[in-house]
């Protein structure tokens, strides 16, 4: 079933503001990927965050005018399913992984604001840590000194304290 152009607009709108606040455009193409195999990627790019969806790569290119992610023009050629997602990594990690399982999906391209990725270049975003677990990283690290520092003041009474049980226990056995 065909659209017509007020919900053309619609969807290429909807596409713009995506692409808004988008960190990384991820496109594969789907051929042969039946409908339970996508309805789990589906789920899994929901649940990651990520904006999936299978679109006329006509509306798609109107989408893209003017905004970073147009060199992924030239990328789009057959039935594809476009990954937006804020997170930089999440697109990438949904698709790839989905893609070892499944041969059916296959990974053309990817772009991040004015930079367009290789299949490479995907699969290398895609083992990268997501901002998160960067995140988890660098506080762990800030707070090992003053961990560090805790156990050390605490370790001065706790000293104390066994130089006198030491003594009493002396004293007992005198």
């Amino acid at each position: 079933m065909s659209l017509n152009r007020s919900e053309k607009a619609v969807v290429i709108d909807e596409v713009k503001a995506e692409l808004a606040k988008a960190q990384a455009v991820i496109i594969a193409e789907y051929r042969g990927l039946d409908v339970a195999s996508a309805t789990v990627l589906r789920k899994q790019a929901r649940e990651s965050g990520v904006y999936l969806r299978v679109l006329k790569n006509t509306l798609v290119r109107r989408a893209f005018a003017d905004t970073p992610f147009q060199d992924l023009n030239d990328q789009l050629v057959g039935p594809l399913i476009y990954a937006i997602s804020e997170d930089p990594v999440a697109a990438a990690k949904v698709l790839s992984g989905f893609a070892k399982e499944n041969e059916a999906l296959v990974i053309k391209a990817g772009a991040m604001p004015n930079s367009l990725l290789t299949v490479d270049g995907v699969k290398a975003l895609a083992t990268m840590p997501s901002r998160e677990e960067l995140l988890a990283k660098l506080l762990g690290t800030l707070q090992a000194p003053i961990a560090q520092f805790v156990r050390t003041l605490n370790e001065v009474p706790t000293k104390f304290v066994r130089g006198l049980a030491a003594v009493r226990d002396q004293k007992e056995a005198a």
